[in-house]
């Protein structure tokens, strides 16, 4: 049985500012309203342990780009990003669709309780969650938002 089966639940800031780790997951413009996160967080100083990972086809599909940039210099935020087409000549991050393997690496570990925000497509939404779970995730910490299809 999948994450979406159990029943899913709608993105909603409140628990994102209680302290936890966050765990932000966009898929392309699933962006949007992890960014209002992300600038309700840096509005309020939060020193809160936030890590964000953006998954497009290339990087000049990211939104919010140079934001993003500044905002993962500040303290406290860890922005990963995942191309899924095409890399810019040099680039040295990941080349694949979100994974196990990279989620497990951009973290916060499950015994530490995140609060996990996920948003995008959905079969990327759905995949998304089924393998945080695989992974040790509380289900009940795991928020997500979908467009599209349902799967």
């Amino acid at each position: 049985m999948s994450f979406f089966e159990k029943g899913a639940v709608r993105i909603h800031y409140q628990e994102a500012g209680s302290g936890f780790p966050l765990l932000l997951i966009a898929g392309g413009s699933g962006l949007v309203p992890l960014m209002a996160m992300l600038r309700h967080r840096a509005a309020n100083d939060s020193l809160v342990d936030a890590r964000l990972l953006v998954s497009v086809p290339a990087l000049e599909d990211v939104f919010y780009r140079e934001e993003l940039t500044r905002l993962g210099e500040g303290p406290g935020l860890e922005v990963h990003w995942t191309l899924t087409r095409r890399a810019p000549p040099g680039w040295s991050g990941w080349q694949r669709r979100v994974d196990a393997e990279m989620l497990a690496s951009v973290g916060p570990a499950p015994s530490e309780h995140p609060r996990t925000f996920i948003c995008g497509p959905t079969g990327f939404v759905e995949r998304a969650a089924d393998l945080l779970v695989e992974l040790g995730r509380e289900p009940g910490l795991i928020h997500a938002e979908r467009f599209g299809p349902t799967g």
